[in-house]
């Protein structure tokens, strides 16, 4: 399902304009974009899952074709944990 999907549907199901459900749907999204990527709070939907900043160390790793090494620097990545509710619902 793409996002176009998502808001198609929600527009059918509410009688809401697409356009009004785009932009909704837009705001939510760059919500939770800045709140993970430029404030690094996390994001807590009940019942859905959670928005979660995680840190990964500096290592080193080898290039295999040139043998060499480089070192990736540390850095955050946005992950998601789908809450109880949402993976019992899929069981």
């Amino acid at each position: 399902m793409t996002k176009a999907d998502i808001i198609k549907k929600i527009a059918e199901e509410t009688g809401i304009a697409s356009k009004d459900v785009a932009a909704t749907v837009e705001a939510f999204m760059e919500e939770i974009r800045v709140s993970l990527g430029e404030n690094k709070e996390n994001v807590y939907l009940r019942g859905f899952g959670t928005f979660t900043v995680k840190h990964r160390a500096a290592k080193t790793a080898r290039n295999i074709s040139k043998n060499t090494t480089l070192v990736i620097e540390a850095h955050d990545f946005p992950a998601f944990k789908p809450s109880k509710s949402f993976i019992a619902k899929m069981k």
